[in-house]
């Protein structure tokens, strides 16, 4: 039997929307608690019920979306409890995948990780949440890809995405005056090649942060 070569529009759509859904819960463009309807998931994509639908069923099991006994979906309310486990994972992983890039760490990573940094301080000018979660986890992935490790890395993503609306929250009334330091500590360990301190600036960077969470 041949393989089938038109693509389904279904799938299509549900996929365009499973990946809209995901980006804005992950870079904090939601609250926590804030509640989303099918109808509106589809009007604001462009699609029937049916891609909306999976899409939400699919974020739903990734921790991204919750769904109550009544089949209300919003955006997680985490817990301190649930914080400090989310804040362990991304220690244990992200430190690895820090450590599995350092080989691969060449000059044009080290710059592209700077000019990321740099548009940090940007965000933190603009008083933009949004604007600096995304560009922060940029800069963690553009770091950890170069570990080649995608199960790993596939993994922390999915603790961004349960954290995201948590992070919005947090940073939207933080009014954070200039960058912590950990980002250039991550850099300049990559540049002098040292794993150990390397290890201990991304470690920093991930609990300080999440601390505040729990402040």
């Amino acid at each position: 039997m041949l393989a089938q070569t038109r693509s389904d529009p279904a799938a299509s759509a549900h996929d365009r929307v499973f990946r809209g859904l995901r980006t804005r819960i992950m870079h904090g463009d939601m609250l926590p608690g804030q509640a989303l309807t099918l109808r509106g998931i589809g009007k604001e994509f462009g699609v029937s019920m049916t891609p909306a639908r999976e899409a939400v069923r699919r974020l739903v099991a990734e921790g991204a979306l919750s769904m109550s006994a009544s089949g209300r979906v919003a955006t997680p309310e985490l817990s301190h409890d649930r914080i400090e486990e989310l804040a362990a994972l991304r220690t244990l992983i992200e430190v690895e995948l820090a450590s599995r890039a350092l080989p691969r760490a060449h000059m044009a990573l080290i710059e592209r990780l700077q000019t990321i940094n740099s548009g940090l301080t940007e965000m933190i000018q603009r008083q933009d949440p949004v604007g600096y979660i995304r560009t922060n986890l940029e800069f963690h992935r553009t770091l950890y890809l170069r570990a080649q490790a995608p199960a790993m890395l596939a993994l922390t993503e999915t603790v961004w995405l349960q954290l995201g609306p948590t992070m919005r929250q947090h940073y939207g009334r933080l009014k954070r005056k200039a960058l912590p330091p950990y980002h250039r500590m991550i850099i300049a360990a990559l540049r002098a090649g040292d794993e150990p301190g390397l290890r201990l600036a991304v470690r920093s960077d991930v609990t300080q942060g999440l601390k505040m969470l729990l402040s």
